[in-house]
């Protein structure tokens, strides 16, 4: 067929005006809120902010909850008598199943970061990774860690905080603030006497072969028998133990560098958002891993994601919303569910998005979400998790405190 002038330029305009639609209207995945899930909590259960969320392998969900951060005003249902119909204050993880109903629960003390294991034990970070045992609440196993903290603080195993009825804390903006999830990078670096601290990080440089921080995220790589630790010291180490032993097996900082070569130095932290990038991880350190054997690592206090292979290979930057400033834009790393994991999924908790990421160029595709309180907004959105048909629950802390669910429509 032989084009004539004037349908050649038609063809050429409609051309250039495809390429003007926003890539995310035509690829972002698309999800829609799920107003019944969860189903009430049962027993006037108020739950705390979200510092967890895992599927296991019947698609059913657990959530790690932060029960200090209820206050007094919500627990008057505790009181003897009650002064009030609500409400009470939960166990730390909740078992909840598809249809919305708590199916299990057991009472831990806080931690930050979890995963659950094909057997269905419970992988928990507090101030090292702790294996619990779902049907009794006990742990069966921990990975090593420092003995002290980094402001001189011995290290005793956690212990579930006694709770006076009725009686809460400082609320979930108190609280986030108090556990040090802000500005300061992670790792403590910039509390405490300089000497003191300096003397710390002799006595354990970045080459420790266990955690020395707090936990930020944890991973379980079951073919491989490998646990992934994100280990917020000097602004986050990216730490592998063995599954089974939890004996080190080895560990890298950021750009994939090995541990030998990661600073102490807190210059090497110094981030202002939107310009350089520093070149240490600044803090709040999340990772996952996808079914082609790369590590997504996401330093949340620079905006960005380091991509390596499970070795540690340095394969490329991604960069996220770089002018957002503090709290940071990359938090929990999920993938799309398609066998090639095409789409990144990044939640957001300064910004309150969703956002979907081309994973083979690091490239926004689209986003969902704002901050709000309603349903299906996000007012401090936490952790992400994605199910085998691709329903995403997430968790939220701030004044969000609750898990949602979004299912994919086409």
């Amino acid at each position: 067929m032989k084009l004539n002038k004037t349908a050649i330029l038609t063809l050429a305009g409609a051309a250039l005006a495809a390429l003007a639609v926003p890539l995310w209207a035509q690829t972002a995945p698309k999800l829609k809120f799920d107003a019944e899930w969860p189903r009430p909590m049962p027993n006037k259960w108020k739950l705390g902010g979200i510092t967890g969320l895992a599927v296991d392998k019947d698609d059913n969900v657990w959530v790690l909850n932060r029960p200090s951060d209820l206050r007094d005003f919500e627990l008057h249902a505790e009181l003897t008598p009650p002064t009030g119909d609500c409400c009470v204050s939960p166990p730390t993880m909740i078992h909840i199943d598809k249809a919305g109903n708590v199916i299990g629960s057991f009472n831990t003390p806080e931690g930050h970061g979890m995963a659950v294991d094909s057997k269905g034990f419970i992988y928990i970070g507090q101030d090292t990774v702790r294996k619990y045992d779902p049907k009794t609440g006990k742990v069966v196993g921990e990975v090593p860690r420092a003995p002290e903290t980094e402001n001189g603080t011995p290290v005793t195993a956690p212990a579930i905080t006694p709770h006076t009825p009725g009686k809460g804390g400082l609320g979930p903006v108190g609280t986030y603030t108090v556990a040090g999830r802000g500005a300061t990078g992670g790792g403590g670096g910039g509390r405490g006497n300089a000497a003191a601290i300096a003397a710390f990080r002799a006595r354990y440089p970045p080459t420790t072969p266990m955690i020395v921080g707090g936990i930020e995220e944890v991973r379980l790589d079951e073919a491989a028998h490998e646990l992934y630790a994100a280990d917020s010291y000097l602004g986050g180490r990216v730490m592998v133990f063995d599954l089974d032993t939890f004996a080190f097996k080895r560990g890298w900082g950021a750009y994939g560098k090995p541990l030998a070569e990661v600073s102490t130095n807190a210059a090497d932290r110094t981030y202002t958002p939107g310009g350089p990038m520093p070149k240490e991880f600044r803090g709040h350190l999340t990772l996952n891993f996808s079914k082609d054997g790369l590590v997504y690592a996401a330093d949340r206090m620079a905006n960005r994601i380091h991509v390596t292979t499970k070795a540690g290979k340095f394969i490329r930057e991604i960069v996220l919303a770089p002018q957002t400033g503090e709290g940071g834009s990359t938090g929990g790393v999920a993938f799309s569910p398609d066998a090639q994991q095409r789409y990144l999924y990044i939640s957001d908790i300064t910004n309150n998005h969703l956002w979907f990421l081309n994973r083979a160029d690091g490239q926004v595709v689209g986003q969902m979400g704002m901050m709000s309180q309603n349903g299906g907004q996000f007012m401090g959105l936490h952790m992400i998790a994605v199910d085998s048909r691709g329903t995403v629950y997430t968790g939220e802390v701030w004044n969000g405190e609750r898990v949602q669910r979004f299912v994919p429509v086409k």
